[in-house]
């Protein structure tokens, strides 16, 4: 339980009970987590996209499920801004859409915040081909 206590952490009380039972308390990189794990859910996301250390560190075999996240929570209020590779041939508008729709909806139905605003920015285009 140490590690609920680190000051660099943001942590956000999801609940509170007033008997003495305890609280509930959210990291903002579990958010962040969600957020990416529903984004990379969607057919068209080819993967998260970050800054050159994640992609390296990804590169290694090591995984940040919320690179290319970021997470603003205020007041029980989330904003995401989530910035994603897409895989060519799939709709921009339609994908960044879902994405936006299945992110919300995985962070309301998890954490029990409300979602003001999921921000997409497309980084690259995956121009692999499928097989």
């Amino acid at each position: 339980m140490a590690e609920a206590k680190n000051p660099k952490r943001n942590t956000y009380t999801i609940y509170d009970d007033d008997e003495g039972i305890g609280t509930v308390q959210i990291a903002d990189e579990v958010v962040a987590i969600i957020a990416g794990l529903a984004a990379t859910e969607v057919e068209g996301v080819a993967s998260m996209a970050g800054n050159i250390t994640n992609e390296l560190v990804g590169k290694l075999g090591m995984k940040n499920l919320s690179r290319g996240v970021k997470v603003d929570v205020l007041d029980g209020v989330v904003c995401v801004d989530l910035a994603l590779n897409i895989k060519y041939g799939y709709e921009i508008p339609k994908t960044s859409q879902t994405v936006q729709e299945k992110v919300k909806s995985a962070i309301e139905n998890m954490t029990g915040l409300e979602v003001s605003d999921v921000n997409v920015a497309i980084a690259g285009v995956d121009m692999e081909q499928s097989k």
